[in-house]
């Protein structure tokens, strides 16, 4: 007797997509290999002439040229220095998604006798920018080689400016200014993504873990909430100036702010809920002229960090209430501005559950690890409010050749096999995306 099994429609379309994305995988990563000693070459040619936030021209041209001879569609001058790519594939139609890099580099020295290491005094790649554009580049030119494997657009966005901001705080900057002049349209992605070098992480089980270094080869990710929004605030006190021997002739300044800076930290620990994440830091603090002189001055600047934003704009409240009592009780005056920064990355739950499984299959499920979110600040934010967004971190150390510096320190750097994980992951995450349809 013969038995005819019928497989329903949507079985066999999911198989066949995995067999698919099976080829396509070993295709992908063969041609990484290849692919790897031009990706190395590019990183340390990016990680040897780092540019400030807003003065990335050199790297700018460097990265449209690149595009421009792989064949995309390349506008420059987007929010200064940025530059926004397109790649049609040739797999067929489909949705748009894109992928973002950071470029800019940071006010820090590098301590290195690597011959690729800094030659600009003072201007370091100490937040793995460089790795960040150099993966972009090697995803550009992977997809261009493979394009009958990309059904849809894929966007790129080379950002400036992720880590400065302008001379004044009435302008924008970075993603904020790329997302004003329209880099998100035309077409708008359906999504968008980024990875950042992390050499260490806190794993999300057991929460209370100490850190773990998260080596090349490694995945880490949160769903929901990834890093913190970042304020910054100003306060300048304002006394009477007396001789020392006399203060009771004047308004001591410096007295005010001491109490103002230690009843600010009372809203953490008296006047807020303890499970709601907050840090508020004063990092800042200058006053007076003499040592036998009542200070009539006193400046000092901090930074917020937050979650929630109705909580954000709650402390702020509170702080404001705080300093307005401190400084009335004493009979001196104050200014008090509080400035809102990048807000909260949120990486979309349904993306992030959607992309887990392609990151588990490339690089295998014991090397993908939910990490605690951070309080850092991070500007990929901006694109993430405009279309649903997954921002994953890249582990590039290296215990045993003992590279495991953090980020933004003067010995940071990375295992370079990170390289051939970022762009394989990316590329793979960017078309399973776009098989998956919008």
């Amino acid at each position: 007797m013969n038995v005819h099994l019928r497989i329903p429609a949507f079985l066999s379309l999911l198989f066949l997509a995995s067999v698919q994305a099976s080829e396509r995988d070993v295709l992908f990563a063969d041609s990484v290999e290849e692919l790897f000693p031009r990706l190395v070459e590019t990183r340390r040619t990016l990680h040897a002439a780092p540019e400030l936030s807003n003065e990335e021209e050199n790297t700018a041209a460097f990265v449209a040229e690149r595009l421009r001879s792989l064949g995309l569609e390349v506008k420059t001058g987007v929010a200064k220095h940025g530059i926004v790519a397109l790649l049609k594939g040739s797999g067929g139609d489909g949705p748009c998604v894109a992928i973002r890099a950071d470029m800019d580099a940071l006010p820090i020295t590098e301590l290195s006798s690597r011959p690729y290491r800094s030659r600009h005094p003072g201007v370091m790649h100490a937040c793995g920018h460089d790795v960040h554009t150099t993966v972009a580049l090697g995803v550009a030119e992977l997809l261009s080689k493979h394009s009958g494997q990309v059904r849809g657009t894929v966007k790129f966005l080379f950002q400036p400016a992720e880590e400065g901001m302008p001379v004044t705080y009435h302008e924008d900057w970075g993603a904020k200014l790329m997302v004003a002049e329209g880099a998100m349209e035309n077409p708008r992605p359906d999504a968008i993504f980024a990875l950042h070098c992390r050499p260490s992480i806190t794993p999300a089980e057991g929460k209370l873990e100490a850190s773990r270094v998260l080596e090349a080869g490694q995945i880490a990710y949160s769903s929901g909430h990834d890093s913190a929004n970042s304020d910054t605030f100003e306060v300048v006190i304002k006394g009477t100036m007396a001789h020392g021997s006399t203060p009771h002739r004047g308004v001591d300044a410096i007295a005010v702010a001491s109490e103002a800076i230690l009843a600010l930290q009372t809203i953490r620990s008296r006047r807020t809920d303890t499970r709601q994440p907050l840090v508020l830091t004063v990092g800042t603090i200058q006053g007076g002229q003499r040592h036998n002189i009542i200070a009539d001055e006193v400046r000092f600047t901090g930074t917020v960090r937050t979650y929630d934003e109705t909580f954000r704009d709650s402390v702020e409240k509170m702080m404001r209430q705080v300093l307005d009592g401190v400084v009335s009780a004493h009979g001196a005056s104050h200014v008090f501005e509080y400035r809102k920064g990048y807000p909260s990355v949120y990486n979309d739950p349904a993306l992030v559950a959607s992309t887990l499984p392609t990151l588990r299959r490339l690089v295998g499920e014991e090397n993908v690890f939910e990490a605690v979110p951070g309080m850092g600040g991070e500007d990929f934010s901006h694109f993430a409010k405009v279309t649903p967004g997954f921002y994953f971190r890249l582990g590039v150390s290296n215990e045993a050749r003992g590279i495991t510096a953090e980020i933004h320190t003067p010995a940071f750097d990375v295992d370079e096999s990170c390289l051939k994980t970022g762009v394989n992951t990316m590329a793979g995450v960017i078309c399973d995306f776009l098989d998956r349809g919008k």
